[in-house]
């Protein structure tokens, strides 16, 4: 057994909509392909003691326990692959439920899918599930504790902290979208204008200067002096010699901590000795070269949450400890603390196992204790300095116990440090009563707290302390999201995106669009070449000056990685048909229509999914949809738009010559066809396709009948505007069409206008792909030759995998079925083929280019251009 494939889905896809963020495998079965699991000895009773959590995991039957029966009575190994895999990830903490088996176009292959909750994690569980199921199915000994390890390591490494998830929780509550950086830890809350970012319990408001100030604990602890806050008394030192001028000063016990360094690392407490003190300055000098000394302030460790300006929340929180019974060692005390449900690995749970470490092994070498020693019963020992959840620490909310002083106190405090979301240490023996009065002092002052101990207390009610940082980001009422128009379909994509582009920036919108030649912010292209995936919306939905978003989704990205937004607010599917076909494990138009309805099935409730009438594959695709509806056709006359008009509702139709709207009862003409630059007059039918779909948006949009007219109208189709889509030039001697059409639906649709074309001859350049069906290259050369009176051959730069040679027998095959007396021409390079057209062509003739290098080819045609105006100019003067 083997993966043949791993694909990361990050958003709604092809294989599922509900659940975007899948691991999609296609597994080799091999040597297993004929094996059931009922074929293999003590299966279920080796797969229960591995992972006895599957006793949940449920059959296609939907019973709990399910899974091992279906093992029992014989079923795939692929099915396995999926339920370890789930496995895994839920042993490591990491709960993912979502899980599928589909069996492949080809023998001996399976497709497996299962949810994941950090990608890495994901691809990493599925490494792992065929090992062990291979290992299982062979009889071989298996043990999955490093892989649990492992898993475990990744979550912490990579997956979001408890702040952060918190957060991100509270936001998709509130429907409000967010991206994960890749390349760092911030996460963008919202999209365009809107966008609002937050790293842990940092945000964008967060002043750098309040930071600066925070994390110098000196600094901090001067101006809240100053302001009248009780602080401890303390000095800077660096070396032995100025240690031993603060102990003279500030009398012991005292406390040792790295000036500028957070979660407690390398601070030491209640140092009562010059030896203690000695190690504490080398501790915290681990971290940073100043060291601060101040007074060891007695009483219990308290935080104080203070979020936009208010008191929220506090937590009494207690180092990592054990209670003697008298019976059990040190050690066997510590590994009963830590068979509490509530602890895991890191921040896998509400809280952490203790450690065992270098700092506890120290702490109890100074009590003169080992780890074998015995406590007496009802004795405390603590086995952390600090207490930090992060190192085994407890906490208890006392929210409702903080005195009102105290209260006041910590909002202050935020207000003078300047930090939106504070967190505040406080020694103080009562946190009931006010700190003066307990002779408590603030300790600390922490930009980014940790959310954890508030959210999850050990003790006491847990606090939503998210919903107030949201609150403060996204005030209620205030928008987080951005307008979004998701196009798709096999031909007339980006010529709709950059027309429905157009007409938004007509309006008024800053619109951001993808496209295959580059992604447009505010019409200036920014990133160069075919941005139709996930990474390209997501560059657009992460510009702060876009507040509305036209995004081309093409069939490699919906299969690549899924669509980079979860809803939209306009879905629009041109048409299907037979191109890409064999690659991707897509081998029908009809598993084509069904990656392309990932679109409308992501479209919001009151949203809108513009569907071609005139296509039976497009048009189904509103069975089932929760979003209304609107269809366009290029026959008024259509019964489907004449039924879906007749039930309420809205389509755009070509009508005796016009761009209509219809609405109930009513007809809404737009303009006259003839007068909309993009149709040629009216020659381009397919281009009034998409002019039907992109007026449909504008008017979704509640763009004025006016406007989108003028927005028509002012469209004017150039190697600016639109290039590589219908591109044509009108030279002295003769005419030149550069078009990227490459599939035969797109060859079909130029057809139909070049036939219109009053010229001769007709010189077609044209290439076949690679990586298409052999039937596909033979129409492009038969929809050639009924077309052009003469024909080029040119080749790609990329042949995707197959021969030149091959390539053009087979273009040539189609190309002599209609005209067996026509022999092509053959010029590989396509700027070669072009030059040679434009030098020989007669006049009066038209050439169409069929482009893989639009600019190229645009600057070559420009430089013909100029040599035939020159050398007009100068016969006119002879």
């Amino acid at each position: 057994m083997k993966i043949a494939e791993l694909k990361i889905m990050r958003g709604p896809n092809y294989w599922s909509i509900k659940h975007p963020k899948i691991i999609v495998l296609k597994l080799d079965l091999e040597d297993l392909q004929d094996i059931q699991t009922n074929e293999v000895p003590q299966l279920v009773q080796k797969l229960q003691k591995l992972f006895p959590g599957m006793i949940t995991h449920r059959s296609s039957v939907g019973t709990e326990g399910g899974f091992f029966r279906l093992v029992q009575e014989g079923t795939t190994f692929s099915k396995v692959v999926q339920h370890v895999a789930l496995e895994l990830q839920t042993m490591a903490g990491m709960d993912s439920g979502y899980g599928r088996r589909y069996a492949a176009n080809e023998p001996g292959m399976d497709w497996v899918v299962f949810s994941y909750q950090q990608e890495r994690a994901g691809e990493y569980a599925a490494e792992a599930a065929v090992r062990i199921t291979e290992a299982l199915a062979k009889g071989e000994r298996v043990s999955v504790a490093q892989d649990i390890a492992r898993l475990h390591q990744i979550r912490e490494d990579e997956y979001f902290g408890p702040s952060t998830e918190a957060i991100i929780q509270e936001a998709v509550s509130r429907n409000i979208p967010y991206i994960q950086n890749r390349n760092s830890n911030s996460i963008h809350l919202g999209y365009g204008v809107y966008q609002q970012r937050i790293q842990a319990a940092m945000t964008n408001k967060t002043s750098f200067f309040a930071v600066e100030c925070a994390g110098d604990k000196n600094m901090t602890k001067l101006i809240l002096d100053e302001a009248g806050i009780p602080v401890p008394q303390g000095q800077i030192v660096y070396d032995a010699a100025e240690l031993a001028e603060a102990v003279e000063e500030l009398g012991y016990p005292i406390v040792t901590k790295p000036l500028d360094a957070n979660q407690g690392k390398g601070v030491s407490i209640n140092i009562q000795t010059w030896k203690d003190a000695l190690k504490g300055l080398a501790e915290a000098r681990r971290f940073s070269g100043a060291v601060l000394v101040e007074q060891f302030i007695q009483g219990s460790d308290y935080r104080l949450l203070v979020i936009d300006g208010k008191f929220i929340a506090a937590a009494r929180r207690t180092p990592a400890m054990v209670v003697g019974d008298g019976l059990s060692t040190i050690r066997q005390l510590v590994n009963a603390v830590n068979k509490d449900p509530r602890r895991g690995v890191g921040h896998e749970k509400a809280l952490t196992h203790i450690k065992i470490d270098k700092l506890t092994r120290g702490i109890l070498r100074e009590k003169g204790l080992t780890l074998q020693s015995v406590l007496a019963e009802g004795e405390t020992l603590y086995l952390k300095n600090t207490a930090n959840l992060s190192t085994g620490g407890t906490a208890t909310d006392v929210t409702d116990m903080v005195h009102p002083y105290n209260v006041l106190m910590a909002e202050r405090i935020a207000g003078i440090v300047g930090l939106d979301i504070c967190g505040i240490d406080v020694m103080a023996s009562d946190i009931a009563i006010p700190l003066p009065e307990t002779r408590g002092a603030v300790i600390e002052v922490n930009a980014a707290p940790g959310l954890r101990m508030h959210i999850s207390p050990t003790e006491g009610l847990p606090r939503n302390v998210a919903d107030p940082i949201i609150n403060m980001m996204f005030p209620y009422g205030c928008p987080s999201r951005i307008p979004i128009v998701a196009v798709t379909g096999t031909n007339g994509k980006t010529t709709t995106t950059r027309l429905i582009a157009h007409m938004l920036k007509f309006k008024g919108y800053k619109v951001g669009f993808t496209t295959t030649d580059g992604i447009y912010i505010q019409d200036r292209k920014i990133i160069k070449g075919d941005t139709t995936g996930s990474f390209s919306s997501e560059f657009v939905l992460k510009d702060p000056t876009v507040n509305y978003a036209v995004l081309e989704c093409a069939r490699g990205g919906l299969l690549r990685s899924g669509l980079a937004f979860t809803q939209c607010d306009i879905g629009i599917v041109t048409n299907v048909s037979a191109d890409h076909l064999g690659l991707k494990d897509i081998n029908t138009v009809e598993e084509m229509a069904d990656v392309k309805a990932v679109i409308p099935k992501t479209v919001y409730a009151d949203g809108y999914a513009i569907l071609n009438a005139d296509d039976d594959l497009v048009y189904n695709m509103a069975n089932g949809l929760r979003c209304k509806v609107a269809l366009f056709s290029m026959d008024e006359d259509n019964a489907r738009i004449r039924d879906h008009i007749a039930k309420g509702g809205l389509a755009a139709v070509f009508e005796d010559g016009y761009i209509s709207i219809f609405k109930n009862t009513y007809k809404i003409r737009v303009d006259r066809v003839a007068d909309v630059p993009l149709t040629f007059g009216g020659k381009a039918e397919f281009n009034i396709q998409n002019v039907l779909a992109a007026t449909l948006a504008g008017y979704i949009a509640h763009l004025e009948i006016g406007e989108i007219k003028t927005a028509l109208r002012t469209f004017i189709p150039s190697s600016e505007t639109t290039p590589g889509r219908m591109n044509l030039f009108q030279l002295p001697r003769y005419d030149v069409l550069i078009d990227y059409a490459h599939n035969t639906a797109g060859m079909q649709a130029i057809s139909g206008f070049i036939s219109k074309v009053q010229a001769r001859p007709k010189i077609g350049i044209l290439a076949g792909i690679g990586d298409r069906r052999d039937e596909d290259t033979r129409e492009v050369g038969r929809i050639a030759a009924e077309v052009f009176d003469e024909i080029i051959i040119r080749q790609d730069t990329d042949l995707r995998g197959a021969s030149g040679r091959k390539i053009n027998n087979l273009l040539k095959e189609g190309i002599f079925s209609v005209k067996p007396e026509l022999e092509p021409r053959e010029i590989n390079q396509e700027m070669r083929a072009l030059a040679y057209a434009l030098e020989y062509a007669p006049e009066g003739a038209f050439i169409a280019l069929f482009a893989e290098n639009i600019p190229e080819a645009v600057k070559l045609v420009e430089s013909f251009r100029i040599i035939q105006h020159r050398k007009q100019a100068t016969d006119q003067l002879s």
